[in-house]
């Protein structure tokens, strides 16, 4: 029987659960599920309990590590050696972190001090029985082809799961959390946190919308991106973009969907002049329902898109508009 699928959980600013956690912690569920052994999570904070609190819904199992340097410090690096000191007690039988900047950090922190592999960037995990290990897919070449990789028989090692591949679902009763010791000197030299710049955003963040209005080079203008921003508002979802749009300066880089910005899992796509170009794709291939709106009948996002809608984007917007007004 394999070992515990172990989290290592992010937080939010505020002390909170980060989403991303939320959906690994689900997956290890699933994983621990088929692999006939259990999941637990590791919160390193400078106050762990409201985080662990919201994580012990999702596993069984919390262990906890108040760490104050933490709250100045680039937190990745402390949260790593903290979880390496529990994962070397254990007997793993994978880890999980996001695949954004610090769980790439903790990822590669973790690499280093356990000497154990890291498959990154899954889009998809399932388990192997036959292997005793994770299968997990990957998209490499910019999306264009899909791998499946696992680790070596008998052996464990860390994976880093993409936003928005699993939907968190928490379970009926609450795990227990448990706190852990953090003595012992770090190995790795603390970063010093000298100044902190939060952006402002939509009253949606793009990943989290149920509906999602993104726009392209067609869009033509950052004031092209005020009629989708009418439409998004109508809709109740939120402003995306694909990354000609933000290298334009038409939108800020928060808004960038796609290989080089975020992983979006809308109910609703509206693609308005957007060509679908396989890096913009892997970022929202796996919503609900595509629909396209493009001049081009011969356009590439119209091979993947649930409807293609030939047209100028703009007399399309505005006709949706009336018609959302009318409703």
């Amino acid at each position: 029987m394999a070992g515990t699928i172990w989290v290592v959980a992010e937080t939010n600013a505020d002390g909170s659960l980060a989403k991303i956690s939320t959906e690994i912690a689900t997956l290890a569920r699933s994983l621990a599920e088929a692999s006939g052994t259990t999941a637990a999570g590791i919160v390193v904070a400078p106050d762990p309990g409201p985080a662990a609190g919201e994580l012990a819904t999702y596993l069984p199992r919390v262990v906890t590590v108040a760490e104050p340097l933490a709250g100045d410090h680039a937190w990745a690096q402390l949260a790593a050696q903290r979880a390496a000191a529990i994962l070397a007690s254990e007997t793993p039988g994978a880890v999980l972190t996001g695949a954004g900047p610090d769980g790439r950090d903790v990822a590669g922190t973790l690499l280093a001090l356990l000497e154990r592999g890291v498959l990154y960037n899954a889009i998809a995990v399932s388990w192997d029985a036959e292997r005793g290990s994770p299968a997990v897919e990957m998209g490499v070449f910019g999306g264009r082809l899909i791998t499946v990789s696992a680790f070596a028989d008998g052996e464990w090692g860390i994976v880093t799961i993409r936003p928005n591949v699993v939907t968190a679902e928490a379970t009926a009763s609450a795990g227990s959390v448990e706190a852990a010791s953090s003595a012992g000197e770090l190995s790795l030299p603390a970063v010093k946190v000298v100044d902190r710049v939060e952006e402002a955003a939509g009253a949606v963040p793009i990943e989290d919308a149920r509906v999602i209005v993104a726009g392209g080079r067609g869009v033509a203008s950052e004031a092209g991106f005020g009629l989708l921003q009418e439409l998004a508002d109508a809709l109740g979802g939120a402003v995306g973009a694909t990354r000609a749009a933000v290298d334009a300066g038409w939108i800020p880089y928060a808004q960038q969907i796609g290989q080089t910005g975020k992983i979006v899992k809308p109910q609703l796509y509206l693609a308005m002049g957007i060509s679908g170009a396989i890096q913009h794709k892997v970022g929202m291939q796996t919503s609900g329902t595509i629909v396209a709106v493009n001049r081009d009948p011969d356009a590439p996002i119209g091979e993947f898109a649930d409807l293609l809608v030939v047209g100028d984007l703009a007399d399309v917007g505005k006709a949706l508009l009336e018609e959302l007004g009318r409703r």
